[in-house]
């Protein structure tokens, strides 16, 4: 494996952002009023999530990156914005009054995730038809568009983007999710994780048989291809003409969150380069196999995945 020159590479990312918070304590104790902890909180951290920390994935590779996301007129939202400022991201962030910012916080105790508490609510119509005409006007700036779906209702209108982008000749990766497949139709590559194509096309015995439903799904979404990310058992592209399977690396593995975002990073990262899709998926492995050992909602940088090879 070889790594191209990322400086040119081009990504836009459009999808569900969210803010990650992190406390950190110490657990002496359990609670005299229920059987849980009782965490004392010593260290709290922010840390883009979703498509931003999709965007920042691919920034910390160093392509050219642009976010279009829509977040609330809140202090959440004000801090996801401070935040992807210093990750050299070109932001377009569409704020809504009525909306409030997804919020994932978690607690963590002696290195391990206690508790995790959501705050999210669905944006507006009005505001979601704006990020659309945006859309149009930042495709002719872009090599490679990745949508980053997280089911938060940020992505609507992602049948319009994903017809608007393949006219304009640029390739759309998508990360999905839930049941509704149909509406990814026309992409260029999808990205579930073994769960999720599990949720769609059910259980299988062994490879061929996972192979075939693969086959079936890809063509009859129209998509050039279909990446099935499969945890400790890697990950298998899917192609009219035929199957690449890349093993998962040996490594220690210390939290999965974040790792579906460093692989369509990488992916999107990598195609934008130049190169094709049998280049990039070995490296989308390797990065996985890197941000997995790390706590939280991580990046991968150029210089760590150039040791690596």
């Amino acid at each position: 494996m070889t790594l191209p020159n990322f400086e040119n590479a081009r990504v836009l990312v459009v999808g569900d952002v969210m803010l990650d918070r992190y406390w950190f304590g110490e657990v002496s104790r359990i609670s005299p009023e229920a059987p849980v902890p009782v965490v004392h909180i010593g260290k709290t951290e922010e840390r883009p999530g979703g498509a931003a920390n999709v965007a920042r994935n691919a920034a910390a590779l160093g392509a050219r990156v642009s976010l279009l996301s829509v977040a609330g007129q809140d202090e959440a939202g004000d801090s996801l914005a401070r935040l992807m400022e210093k990750e050299k991201v070109k932001v377009v962030l569409h704020r809504d009054a009525g909306l409030d910012t997804t919020i994932k916080l978690r607690v963590i105790g002696r290195q391990q995730q206690l508790l995790r508490i959501d705050f999210e609510t669905t944006p507006g119509h009005e505001v979601l038809l704006n990020k659309l005409n945006d859309f149009e006007r930042m495709l002719s700036d872009t090599d490679v568009v990745i949508l980053s779906d997280y089911g938060k209702g940020g992505l609507k209108h992602i049948g319009q983007m994903i017809a608007l982008a393949r006219a304009a000749g640029k390739p759309v990766l998508v990360d999905p999710k839930g049941e509704d497949y149909e509406r990814y139709r026309g992409a260029t590559l999808l990205t579930p994780n073994r769960g999720e194509f599990k949720q769609v096309a059910g259980s299988w015995k062994d490879d061929a048989e996972l192979a075939g439903k693969a086959q079936v799904l890809r063509e009859n979404l129209a998509l050039e291809a279909l990446l099935v990310t499969r945890s400790e058992e890697g990950m298998t592209l899917y192609r009219e003409s035929g199957t690449l399977h890349e093993p998962a690396r040996a490594r220690e593995v210390y939290d999965v969150s974040g790792a579906g975002d460093t692989v369509i990073a990488t992916l999107g990262v990598m195609l934008a380069s130049g190169a094709d899709l049998a280049e990039a998926v070995p490296m989308a492995n390797l990065a996985a196999s890197i941000v997995v050992g790390k706590l939280g909602t991580a990046v991968v940088s150029r210089e760590e995945l150039a040791a690596q090879i």
